[in-house]
């Protein structure tokens, strides 16, 4: 059988696993409960190496956590668990020691890669997304009358695409443009949407107001409150966002310290880092009401009730 285990070692004739296809609710839940639920975990940022005292991040200390918060999500009725990013924080080997955790997983597990996942050998570039099971880095579906929406933050960035792809000159233009402007998110670790997945992103948008469907967004990179960790073009993407009808959420990590703001009536969660700290992990479960989105936090990761706006 293929496993993520298995596909480290046989190299390039690899598989693509297939894409998390959706869900469907059950209509006899109580009126007291949920619609649904998911699990949400954020920079797990494993690597077998010394911590960074400096930074609070203990990377190998990851696999424990990771492993226990697998442990707790499957005790939950959930739809899927969400991985916002940095699942390793640097070296190609570090995936072979944290993906086959996601084994365990009794839920179905949808992966987004931040910006530490692609800190591994060049010749390993081209192999990132399908040794995490991605066919491709931005997709979405549906379920529970949302449409989740996941953006690939690392599509024009200095370190994702392959050496001599031309988004890496596009990035080079979009990083100087912002430090002229004295931007504070001008910064090398971030990244963007190339010009056809913001148009992928806007008409995915569309289609699900047309079904009538709610609308979460997720990426690794924040785009809301104005930020250091922010994506490059994060002020078109707040704009898109902010006019749209459908749109309730944007659910991200990055900043490993957390974040939240709202605006429009629209939410931006910043998820807490699970790599930092020693020995107190992070991670939540979201609850999906009609009139409402409640997280429960787990260590670090603090509750919020976020309220929807209603017909």
């Amino acid at each position: 059988m293929l496993t993520r285990r298995n596909l480290l070692k046989i190299g390039g004739t690899a598989a693509i696993f297939a894409p998390f296809a959706g869900f469907t609710i059950d209509s006899a839940r109580a009126e007291t409960d949920p619609l649904f639920r998911f699990g949400i975990v954020a920079d797990p940022q494993y690597a077998p190496v010394v911590p960074n005292l400096k930074s609070n991040r203990y990377y190998a200390n990851s696999l424990w956590k990771l492993s226990e918060a697998i442990d707790t999500l499957n005790k939950h009725d959930l739809q899927f668990v969400a991985t916002l990013g940095d699942i390793i924080d640097r070296h190609w080997e570090s995936f072979s020691h944290v993906l086959p955790l996601y084994d365990k997983l009794d839920h179905p597990n949808v992966l987004l890669l931040g910006n530490h996942d692609y800190d591994v050998a060049a010749e390993y570039l081209d192999s990132v997304q399908r040794t995490t099971g991605l066919d491709k880095a931005y997709s979405d579906f549906a379920g529970g009358g949302y449409r989740f929406i996941l953006l690939d933050g690392n599509d024009v960035s200095l370190f994702a695409p392959p050496k001599d792809d031309p988004r890496r000159e596009v990035a080079a233009k979009r990083l100087d443009e912002l430090k002229a402007k004295g931007a504070p998110n001008a910064q090398t670790w971030n990244g963007s949407l190339g010009d056809e997945q913001f148009a992928w992103l806007e008409a995915t948008i569309q289609k699900a107001e047309v079904a009538g469907e709610k609308v979460i967004v997720m990426c690794h990179y924040p785009v809301y409150p104005a930020n250091e960790h922010n994506l490059w073009d994060s002020d078109r993407i707040v704009d898109l966002i902010a006019k749209s009808k459908n749109v309730v959420a944007y659910f991200n990590g990055h900043n490993h310290a957390g974040n939240y703001g709202e605006l429009s009536g629209k939410h931006f969660v910043n998820f807490k880092g699970m790599v930092d700290t020693p020995d107190t992990t992070a991670f939540a479960v979201v609850e999906v009401y009609p009139d409402r989105i409640e997280i429960l936090g787990h260590g670090r990761e603090e509750n919020r009730t976020l309220k929807l706006a209603t017909a």
